[in-house]
């Protein structure tokens, strides 16, 4: 089983498109590069952020590879939840194949409403399935997407039948009392979806962040991890959070990419979302003045 369990500034890193829509490995590589080099403690691929649900499998897989050939698959988690299990379990199984310290699990999503019994019967099935690969599982809460929440009592009913196998949870909800509650489950790391919270991690017991803000406020947010104390810190960087997000999340962390390596194809992003228009492009804010120059 893979040991090393990821801690810290964690990037959900934005992927990079080819003409035809199709990830772009050299383009993507390079800003992880920037962000391992410039904070981060590791990365999130192919989440929300990565644009995962409106890949296939065989391209999601293909970029897990080029990542872990060149970045050391210890330092990433990736995002393999889909609604159905078949195809949860073959990305699961690459990722662990490839070393990935962690895959970071959506609930399968489409139905809403589901009886618990039914969500765990879904993750049972995949630690059965990759029994022979034992890759740790981080519950992906997401309600404003999936329509499903990971109830505290359910993730530490997970956690106490598959000790060795759930290892913590991405909580994308906004909720810090609730994500606090969570990280009260013994041996069960929590990740906020916002880096401002480091500044609470040591009082409510947080394992990091797990971001799409800090593809550009890693070098800040990794000064906040070390120092959450520091005044003004916490505020600094939800500024810069807020600003980020006045445009819709994605399209404005992928054009904010863009002009950082100075790549404008960074800024496509894959149907159902839509790039920047003129005026929200207009719109965006300066680079964080610590991500400004590229390493």
């Amino acid at each position: 089983m893979i040991t090393t369990k990821p801690r810290g500034v964690i990037a959900a890193i934005a992927t990079a498109l080819t003409d035809d829509g199709r990830p772009d490995h050299a383009p993507t590589l390079r800003h992880a590069h920037w962000l391992m080099e410039n904070g981060c403690d590791g990365l999130n691929l192919l989440g929300t952020t990565g644009e995962a649900s409106s890949l296939p499998a065989a391209d999601r897989m293909a970029l897990m590879s080029a990542m872990a050939g060149e970045i050391a698959p210890a330092r990433m988690m990736v995002g393999t939840g889909c609604p159905d299990l078949a195809t949860t379990v073959a990305l699961t199984r690459h990722a662990a194949d490839l070393g990935f310290a962690g895959a970071l699990v959506l609930p399968p999503y489409y139905y809403k409403g589901v009886d618990e019994a039914g969500l765990y019967a879904f993750f049972e099935g995949l630690i059965e399935a990759t029994a022979d690969r034992p890759i740790p599982i981080y519950l992906y809460n997401f309600p404003q997407m999936t329509g499903l929440r990971f109830a505290p009592g359910f993730a530490a009913w997970l956690k106490a039948s598959f000790p060795d196998r759930i290892a913590g949870a991405k909580d994308s909800s906004g909720d810090l009392d609730y994500a606090a509650e969570l990280a009260r489950i013994r041996g069960f790391d929590v990740f906020p979806s916002d880096e401002a919270a480091l500044a609470q991690a040591p009082a409510r017991g947080f394992a990091g962040c797990i971001s799409a803000t800090v593809n550009l406020t890693a070098p800040l947010a990794q000064k906040l991890w070390r120092t959450p104390a520091e005044p003004g810190l916490a505020e600094e960087l939800g500024r810069h959070r807020r600003a980020i997000a006045a445009t819709p999340l994605i399209p404005g962390v992928k054009a904010l990419v863009a002009r950082l390596h100075g790549a404008p194809g960074y800024a496509r992003v894959l149907p159902p979302l839509a790039p920047l228009t003129k005026d929200q492009a207009q719109a965006l804010p300066a680079l964080p003045s610590r991500a400004a120059e590229p390493a």
